[in-house]
């Protein structure tokens, strides 16, 4: 038998269903797993050992459930939702040692599945990073090469998927966080459509772009998970009414003629020569396969970058507000007075890259500065929503690279944070659309790391974006799997 650890979320699922192992064994083996990795990848801050075999345990004897798609799948956490009885840092001192009373919509939902979470995966801190190396614990190593960094922010959660620890994880996406990562680890990463997935229960970082979504390892995989966590919330009113369709049966349909827009700004960068070769025999082969590419402009993309980080660093500024050293948190010891307790807490407790956002976002917020700059950010927002339903009435979803350079060495940029935000322009537009995006391995470069592409759609179409990708998937090289997977 293959290791269990190796087996896909709808490999494994098929054969807890079939009773060729059991839920107790498929957690024993990623436990091992991860145990065997840990060491070299630091994907995960938090196991949750004990309780993962005890779940498993009660699915065993309660047995198989057809109502519980995700019965008795390992998964593992961005360290951002918030499970009851288990830290809950977001890869930040400030939240050090917080274990949350309640648990986020999300996690309820997959519980609800029969998932078993096996462990919460390293973050950069806040969810404010690229690269994973601003988490506060430490920074997470690639699977593919373990002196390169993994992307991020959820960069735990993909290494964690990428090395085998589990099927399956969950991360979040404000500005690429899940394709981004995904991309760089060689695994598939779907960011839903704002609103489609609750974020009631993670914690926040910028309230108008944050939206949860699954790593896993191919489309199917992702609709699955997808599938048991959509849906409206009552408890967060930005979570949306509009119904949620077929995924895992939309995953296995094979899609019609394909036509895909390949959006000018987001093809013409200055790609690394390991990037621009993969990329452009990915296009060959789609060609050569008979999808329709279609180039297209939309002028509104050069200013995303720009309006992305006064808009994401505002909503920080104001999320942020409530570590104050006051009501939960870190707090400084033996303060002189309030301002000194409010200065040294959030100092001791927020590391520079978070600190840096908030400063940028309280400037723009400010009397004076909030026309100059926030207010002409949300009207560039706008432009960029216009131009994306404009050009997605041209084709049938958009294509475009996830990031112009594979992963970068560990340290290359971390004192270089304009150059990490400009990396980000190839995600960062859809964030300010708002629609769904889903990242796909497109092969491995000459240096033997991946390279990744994304499929754009229109808002609410998740189905149409995860036929798509099963028909890529079918037509692009497979990367296999990691050095530390052999």
């Amino acid at each position: 038998m293959t290791e269990l650890w190796r087996l896909t979320l709808v490999e494994a699922g098929q054969g807890l269903r079939k009773k060729e192992f059991s839920a107790l064994e498929l957690v024993e083996a990623c436990l091992e797993r991860l145990k065997a990795t840990e060491p070299l990848v630091d994907a995960c801050l938090t196991v949750l050992e004990e309780p993962a075999r005890r779940r498993a345990a009660e699915l065993d004897a309660a047995g198989w459930d057809p109502q519980k798609p995700l019965w008795g799948l390992p998964l593992t956490l961005k360290d951002v939702f918030c499970l009851s009885g288990a830290p809950t840092t977001a890869g930040s001192r400030i939240l050090e040692g917080w274990k949350p009373p309640y648990e986020a919509t999300v996690v309820k939902r997959l519980k609800q599945a029969g998932a078993i979470i096996v462990a919460k995966t390293n973050c950069d801190e806040f969810a404010m990073g690229s690269s994973t190396e601003f988490s506060a614990f430490k920074p997470t190593k690639n699977p593919w090469n373990l002196q390169r960094v993994p992307g991020g922010s959820s960069g735990g959660a993909a290494a964690s998927v990428a090395a085998r620890q589990t099927p399956g994880a969950f991360g979040t996406d404000t500005g690429g966080s899940i394709r981004q990562p995904a991309a760089l680890c060689g695994c598939v990463g779907l960011k839903p459509t704002y609103g489609r997935v609750s974020r009631y229960g993670i914690v926040a970082y910028g309230s108008s772009f944050d939206q949860a979504g699954p790593l896993a390892r191919s489309a199917a995989d992702c609709a699955l998970l997808l599938a048991a966590t959509a849906g409206p919330d009552g408890l967060d009113s930005t979570a949306s009414l509009h119904p949620v369709d077929d995924y895992v049966g939309a995953a296995e349909k094979k899609p019609g003629e394909l036509t895909l827009g390949l959006p000018r700004e987001l093809w013409e960068g200055d790609f690394a020569p390991e990037t621009g070769q993969t990329l452009d025999e990915a296009k060959r082969r789609l060609t050569a396969a008979g999808v329709k590419l279609k180039e297209l402009s939309l002028p509104s993309l050069r200013f995303s970058v720009a309006a992305y980080y006064v808009l994401a660093s505002a909503e920080a500024s104001t999320n942020l507000a409530r570590y104050d050293g006051v009501r939960y948190g870190r707090r400084a010891p033996g303060p002189e007075d309030l301002r000194d307790l409010y200065v040294r807490s959030r100092t001791e407790g927020l590391g520079p890259e978070v600190r840096r956002r908030i400063l940028l976002g309280t400037f723009v917020l400010s009397s004076g500065y909030y026309d100059a700059y926030f207010r002409k950010a949300a009207q560039v927002r706008r432009l960029i929503q216009q131009d994306w339903q404009a050009a997605l009435q041209r084709c049938d979803l958009l294509l475009a690279p996830v990031s112009s350079v594979q992963a970068w060495p560990l340290g290359a940029f971390i004192d270089d944070p304009l150059t990490t935000y400009q990396l980000d322009m190839m995600t960062l537009p859809l964030n300010l659309a708002g629609g769904p995006g889903l990242s796909l391995p497109a092969g491995l470069g000459a240096d033997g790391l991946p390279v990744g592409v994304q499929l754009l759609g229109r808002a609410f179409d998740e189905a149409a974006l995860l036929a798509a990708g099963r028909t890529l998937e079918r037509l692009l090289p497979p990367v296999g799997e990691p050095p530390l997977a052999a």
